[in-house]
């Protein structure tokens, strides 16, 4: 019997995996692949880089070949255009002919819409950072698989300027907050289905800090911090509580409840993307 085989899609282009890396963090795509070989023991995971328009990415059989497919972040704009995002768009639009279950991440969210007919925009109340806060589910959420084990109300990592604008058709939003209308959504596309969230919950607290470090002048310049100072405390009391989530002073101070420091509830709506899309679709296509 084959092992499971996934495939993580960075949305990033390499200068911003450079960035990012120099910030402290760690690239999109190798988080990503780590958290789906904690959840899904045994498997092979692939990356492809379709923000390089130099690297060459899997098309038709190969992406059948696959149990399933993430979608990491991004810091593109898809109303801005250019290979870097068709090439994303494309390959959405590939994976979801073949047939294979996708999972996106915010950016995922965002190009799993446009691929199927949807639009984003630039969110008019402006970014969302840190943490998603009073995320609901929907009447259609609290029913669905991906939230199993997952209270109706929560909160999340979080970082996007972007938002769903228009769904796509066979998109049901499954979450919703104050900040974004779609928080997260199921699609259907020629008989396949995805699943996206507009926040991160493959994202560890030391991940946030990251990006808070690496777009600081812009957080400056939106009123989210001070100076380089207050970004500096922040980043740094987000690192210490990665390290100790039991800190109840920080977590107390910033706001942090038990639905992000808890793994196994940060991570919920992966884990159950692996067993109610993952697993099945390997039994189906015969390879377990």
């Amino acid at each position: 019997m084959p092992v499971p085989r996934l495939l993580v899609m960075e949305g990033n282009s390499p200068e911003t995996r450079a960035e990012h890396e120099a910030a402290g963090g760690v690239v999109a795509s190798a988080g990503y692949a780590k958290l789906l070989q904690e959840l899904l023991p045994n498997v092979v995971v692939d990356v492809c880089f379709p923000g390089d328009p130099s690297v060459e990415l899997p098309h038709g059989t190969t992406l059948e070949g696959y149990d399933g497919v993430a979608i990491t972040g991004s810091s593109l704009h898809i109303y801005n255009g250019g290979i870097e995002i068709t090439r994303q768009i494309e390959l959405t639009r590939a994976v979801l002919a073949a047939g294979t279950p996708i999972f996106g991440s915010c950016w995922g969210l965002q190009i799993l819409t446009v691929a199927a007919g949807g639009s984003v925009r630039r969110n008019p109340k402006g970014r969302e950072l840190g943490f998603g806060r009073s995320i609901k589910l929907t009447e259609a959420g609290r029913k669905h698989p991906m939230y199993a084990g997952k209270p109706d109300v929560f909160n999340a990592p979080t970082v996007h300027l972007d938002e769903v604008e228009t769904v796509a058709p066979g998109m049901t939003v499954l979450a919703t907050n104050a900040v974004s209308d779609v928080q997260s959504a199921e699609i259907r596309s020629n008989g396949a289905t995805a699943w996206g969230v507009q926040y991160h919950p493959e994202y560890p607290l030391r991940e946030i800090a990251a990006i808070v470090r690496r777009i600081g002048p812009r957080l400056i310049g939106e009123g989210f911090f001070l100076n380089e100072a207050d970004i500096d405390t922040f980043a740094s009391d987000l690192n210490t509580l990665d390290q100790d989530p039991d800190d109840k002073r920080l977590a107390w101070r910033h706001g942090i409840n038990r639905n992000v420091l808890d793994k196994r509830l940060r991570c919920c709506e992966i884990a159950n993307w692996v067993e109610f899309q993952v697993l099945p679709t390997r039994v189906k296509r015969g390879r377990g």
